[in-house]
C-alpha cells in the first residue's frame, strides 16, 4: 500500500458510522452483512448506510456482492492487513523487536482453539 491509497483508506475510516461499520463487517467475517443489517446494527437508515458503504467501498476497505434481493457488504481483510502493515512498516526507528509482540498476536484464536 502506498501512501496515497493509506490516505484514501484512513479518509473512508475517518467518520463514526464507517468507522462503526467496518468494526461490524470485520466481526462478520467472510460471509459478511446485508445492507438492511448493517444499517439496523450501526442504528441508522438505510439509505444513510448505503451512503457509508459507497465511501468505504471507494477506499477498498469493503466489497459488495448480490444475493438474491440483498447487497451483502464484508470487509476487505486484504486491505485492512495492507493499511496496518503500512502503519508498521518502519516501525520503532528500526528497532523491529518493539513492535514484534503487535505484529505477532494473532487478532483472533482458531475456532477449535476457542472452545
Amino acid at each position: 500500500m502506498n501512501e496515497s491509497q493509506a490516505l484514501i483508506a484512513f479518509g473512508a475510516m475517518s467518520q463514526e458510522t464507517r468507522l462503526r461499520i467496518v468494526r461490524l463487517l470485520v466481526k462478520a467475517g467472510p460471509e459478511g452483512l446485508a445492507a438492511g443489517n448493517i444499517a439496523e446494527a450501526a442504528g441508522v437508515s438505510a439509505s444513510n448506510v448505503s451512503f457509508h458503504l459507497k465511501e468505504l467501498e471507494r477506499g477498498g476497505l469493503v466489497a459488495a456482492r448480490r444475493e438474491s434481493r440483498s447487497i451483502v457488504y464484508s470487509a476487505e481483510y486484504q486491505a485492512l492487513s495492507s493499511l496496518i502493515k503500512f502503519l508498521l512498516e518502519d516501525c520503532c526507528a528500526g528497532n523491529p523487536a518493539i513492535c514484534a509482540p503487535f505484529l505477532s498476536q494473532a487478532c483472533c484464536e482458531p475456532a477449535e482453539a476457542a472452545q
